[in-house]
């Protein structure tokens, strides 16, 4: 079924390499995430002190999305009419196992407000969102892996009921030091077709 919207941009960040629109525009030798995020942050010239705060989901979601918003020089002063329909394996177990942590610790029982604030995966929309006034729809999807299908339906949806202008979508995922993010935008006009096929072709390569 021939799709109505296209993807503009794309960016994927694994294996230590940050890529845009299926090129290399990073890589670094660290083999820690915290690490090699904190690097990524600089290389790209992020400014937005709130990151260094932010649990590791929600610094590798705000990175793709930081980098595809960028190359789109969108006008950061204005609200955005843009979505975002995310989705991952792990929802934020990473965080809620430190969470978890710091409750069982009955010698020194004191759970961090701020970590307890990332223990719902959807909170990275919110850093996002805020950074880029994004105010539209939102929504975080728990799959085994990337659901290309839904994906697009959802977001091709969304388009066409006129809730959103674009809406920013793909996957994001972070459980212990295992890490990858693949994010891309919808519009009307692009060169690739919003498709499931399109979409699994761009995530594998």
């Amino acid at each position: 079924m021939t799709s109505n919207y296209h993807i503009t941009s794309h960016c994927h960040i694994k294996n230590q390499t940050v890529s845009l629109n299926g090129v290399e525009v990073f890589h670094d030798d660290s083999e820690l995430f915290p690490d090699f995020i904190k690097h990524v942050y600089k290389a790209f010239e992020t400014k937005y002190p709130k990151f260094f705060k932010m649990d590791n989901l929600s610094k590798l979601a705000f990175l793709a999305a930081d980098i595809i918003l960028k190359n789109e020089n969108l006008d950061t002063q204005k609200e955005q009419n843009i979505a975002i329909v995310f989705s991952n394996k792990a929802a934020s177990l990473d965080t809620d196992r430190l969470h978890q942590e710091a409750i069982q610790n009955s010698s020194n029982y004191f759970p961090s407000p701020a970590v307890f604030v990332y223990t719902l995966p959807n909170i990275c929309i919110g850093e996002i969102s805020i950074k880029y006034k994004l105010f539209s729809e939102n929504s975080f999807f728990i799959f085994d892996t990337l659901n290309a299908e839904h994906l697009a339906s959802y977001s091709n949806s969304l388009l066409d009921m006129k809730k959103a202008d674009k809406v920013l979508c793909g996957w994001v995922d972070f459980d212990e030091n295992h890490y990858e993010a693949f994010l891309y935008l919808v519009a009307k006009n692009g060169k690739t077709a919003h498709s499931k096929e399109h979409i699994t072709t761009l995530y594998n390569t």
